[in-house]
């Protein structure tokens, strides 16, 4: 089933179920201030935390100087004896474990590494405090990328490991007998730069002790709630039980919220063992020279083809800067993991070949970001189909629609064993093409412009994995492995529902679209929907919200509760209208039988009000069930879309402006299309920041040289140009509804298709290929000049 969506809420009255247009619920409180995020809270006797950091990348502790006058409200590690260490093992074979102290414990490893933390009434006087705590460093040798870091060895980042490695991956399937076929061999290196993750919110964690309930109650911008407790639980030596986790507001996460922070840790430690509260809350600086990063990969790329540019086997090798820490709970194996199994992408070749390789730097550790890996190997992919099409002399579509997965071979089991469940990929390319009018901007770029510049088209088409479960996480050995999502729902005494799911949200609109599940089924209003979320101490179980995963694994267990449910309430109306269930027809809130209704606070009331009503044999589990559920096949479902965009560039200055950009997405049935296309609107823009703007560099000393906004550079209303939408929805068949999960899609793609449109239109001056993020002004230009310089 296609469909073209337009843009426009839907009105009141309107239906509210799956695939309606219902505006988000959540976003009242936040257009009027009454967001409540972990900076918005006071509590008697607050005190606010922060860190000394390292200014040395990597360096011995010799000595630490506190003065007396402010001992009481400083901590070192030696002082925090009860909390163990971050530690994320892994079972993948090659794997070093690397063990993360909450403070720096003997050396630090990376510039903004805190060694000291101090608190007082205010941010400032703890900031203060940590100005006269005095540190004596003796230098180490500093890894201040993947090269010098390989190269080293002694003095390793970790002493106890061989060399600086954390993992090695190796893949190889039927690679030797495919390349033999081949007429030619295609190669490039293909870079990306590391990044900030950036949310509006940056790390935010407050903890007290509730000596009522006798527990540690920390809460935390986190996406993660109910693994964060079992971790904090284990470090700080608690029974599970006393501890709960809340997370209220959160103010966009990407990523970074869904491992346990160092910060996390020590502001947990200090309310359990001074009984009172405390704070913390990143500062941008903070979260640009410490935070995690991510995205910094290098990939070495032989593509082998015939000569129409069929793609019989690939060999890659792919390095990745992984920071000093492995986090916890997904570990630094996940980067690796999600590249060398995603690197084929929507492509049907047989022979495969790839080393996957994450190293240890002097630098803060990778996290998850959205998109994890799958916006590398798209980049790296699509770069390398347009590098073939540049060889066989064919228009990059064309190789490529020759290449993808045909919608008659679905399901599809590619190369790395991924199944690809459904979908019509060289469709979705195809419409991207017609949006953009691919032959009128050929014709164009024959004509040339009258102002001088350039004019490219770039095309990308890539696979989201989302929802993976169970056998996937398993596999890469990680120390929390997701099984089934969990859904209690209660109708309420007054014909409302409660929704309690263990996943959390952070700007996703679950509070609407899970409102919209459960309406499909049971016909209640959405506006009489609560969905419950983010706090351990009143929801089920979930290891929570990452991978595309909450719609598909919560948002199904949430339809599974809700259709066991009905049959009761089904039940209990059938007696109510002295008509048989089988008579009983749902149907605008109401059951209705033989020309009579009854609401459903008419049931509601009978069950819990009036039980008198109720016929013998109802069942007296009430009208509350509680669902565990995964999709029938955990290996994920696969959102595919392909992505066009249109650029003029000015080879005089190298500016490049976005002229047109076409999006074409499946992800399966859309519960509400508005929310879908606020996401993929998001990612995108995200996928800007990636290709033209954002970057971390470091200096050979392991400095961090963007530490504010002024240096870190970030899309804007200008440099996000009006987005074209069309959707495919083909279901799923192995989930709720067909959906499919789709938060990370929008961000793959831009950096591949804006490249391919910027090295399209450069080609027509021969200059050289571009092929390392960001696409600044300067590297175009260099890449003029290079083309230039090759020819004379």
């Amino acid at each position: 089933m296609n469909t073209q969506t337009a843009g426009h809420a839907a009105p009141a009255g309107a239906r509210q179920g799956v695939g309606a247009r219902v505006p988000r619920k959540e976003d009242a409180r936040h257009l009027h201030g009454k967001g409540n995020f972990v900076a918005d809270m006071a509590m008697p006797g607050l005190c606010e935390v922060a860190f000394l950091r390292s200014p040395l990348a990597h360096a011995r502790i010799t000595a630490v100087r506190v003065p007396d006058s402010v001992a009481g409200s400083v901590v070192l590690r030696d002082m925090m004896a009860d909390a163990l260490d971050i530690v994320a093992d892994s079972t993948l074979p090659t794997y070093q474990s690397s063990s993360q102290p909450p403070l720096a414990s003997g050396k630090v490893r990376f510039v903004g590494e805190p060694v000291a933390m101090t608190f007082a009434p205010t941010r400032a006087e703890a900031e203060d405090y940590a100005e006269l705590v005095e540190v004596d460093y003796d230098d180490l040798p500093v890894y201040a990328d993947v090269a010098s870091a390989q190269a080293a060895t002694t003095d390793l980042v970790h002493e106890h490991w061989r060399d600086n490695v954390f993992v090695t991956l190796n893949a190889d399937k039927d690679f030797e007998a495919y390349a033999a076929q081949a007429d030619l061999v295609v190669r490039r290196k293909i870079d990306l730069a590391r990044q900030c993750m950036v949310p509006m919110e940056g790390k935010a964690v407050l903890a007290y002790w509730d000596h009522q309930a006798d527990q540690l109650v920390v809460v935390s911008a986190t996406q993660v709630p109910h693994m964060i407790r079992s971790i904090l639980a284990q470090c700080l030596g608690l029974d599970q039980g006393r501890v709960r986790v809340i997370s209220p507001d959160v103010g966009g996460a990407f990523g970074y919220k869904c491992v346990l922070q160092q910060e996390e840790l020590c502001v947990a430690w200090l309310a359990k063992t001074h009984r009172r509260p405390f704070r913390f809350i990143e500062d941008r600086r903070e979260h640009l020279t410490a935070g995690a990063n991510s995205r910094e990969h290098y990939y070495e790329m032989a593509a082998y083809v015939d000569r129409r540019g069929k793609l019989l086997a690939l060999d890659a090798q792919i390095t990745i800067d992984g920071g000093a820490y492995s986090v916890w709970p997904f570990t630094i194996g996940l980067e690796p993991g999600q590249a060398i199994g995603n690197l084929p992408g929507p492509y049907g070749f047989k022979g495969y070949r790839c080393v996957t390789r994450c190293v240890a730097t002097n630098k803060p550790g990778f996290v998850p970001y959205r998109g994890v890996a799958r916006t590398g190997v798209c980049f790296a992919m699509e770069l390398t189909m347009n590098a073939i099409a540049r060889e066989v002399g064919r228009e990059p579509w064309e190789v490529r629609l020759e290449n993808l997965v045909q919608a008659e071979q679905m399901p599809y089991v590619n190369v790395t064993n991924k199944h690809l469940d459904s979908g019509d990929y060289p469709a979705s390319l195809r419409k991207a093409l017609d949006m953009v009018d691919a032959p009128a901007v050929r014709a164009r770029q024959a004509a040339g412009e009258p102002d001088g510049r350039l004019i490219g088209l770039g095309v990308a088409t890539y696979t989201e994995q989302a929802a993976h479960g169970t056998s996937v996480f398993a596999a890469w050995g990680t120390p929390v492995i997701p099984g089934y999502d969990q859904a209690t729902v209660r109708v309420t005494p007054d014909g409302g529902l409660e929704v309690r799911v263990g996943v959390h949200s952070h700007g996703q609109g679950m509070e609407t679209t899970f409102a919209q599940i459960a309406h499909e089924i049971l016909g209640i209003d959405v506006h009489r929907i609560k969905v419950l979320h983010g706090d351990t101490g009143q929801t089920p179980f979930s290891t929570g919200t990452y991978a595309s995963r909450s719609l598909v694994m919560s948002g199904g267990a949430v339809s599974q509760a809700c259709k066991r449910l009905l049959p009761r309430l089904t039940h209990i109306a059938a007696h109510l209208l002295g008509a048989e269930a089988a008579q009983v027809v749902l149907q605008d809130g109401c059951y209705r039988a033989g020309g009579k209704s009854v609401p459903t606070a008419e049931v509601a009331d009978a069950w819990y009000l009036r039980p008198h009503l109720l016929p013998a044999d109802v069942d007296p589990a009430g009208l509350e069930v509680h669902v565990g559920y995964k999709p029938k096949v955990d290996t994920g479902c696969f959102t595919y879309a392909s992505q066009a965009a249109v650029v003029a560039v000015d080879p005089d200055t190298g500016a490049v402006e976005i002229l047109d950009y076409a999006v074409v997405e499946d992800c399966g049935t859309m519960i509400n299309p508005m929310v879908v296309e606020g996401q993929t609107i998001g990612g995108i823009a995200q996928g800007i920041g990636t290709a033209f703007l954002e970057e971390v560099p470091y200096d050979g000393n392991g400095q961090p040289l963007a530490s504010t906004l002024a240096d870190y550079m970030l899309p804007g209303a200008t440099e996000v140009p009006n987005l074209r939408l069309h959707h495919f929805e083909t279901p799923s068949p192995h989930t709720e509804f067909g959906a499919k999960g789709m938060g990370e899609g929008g961000a793959i793609a831009p950096p591949a298709v804006l490249f391919g449109a910027v090295n399209d239109a450069l080609a027509r001056i021969g200059a050289a290929e571009l092929s390392h993020t960001p696409l600044t002004p300067m590297r175009v230009l260099s890449a003029i000049a290079a083309g230039a310089k090759e020819v004379a």
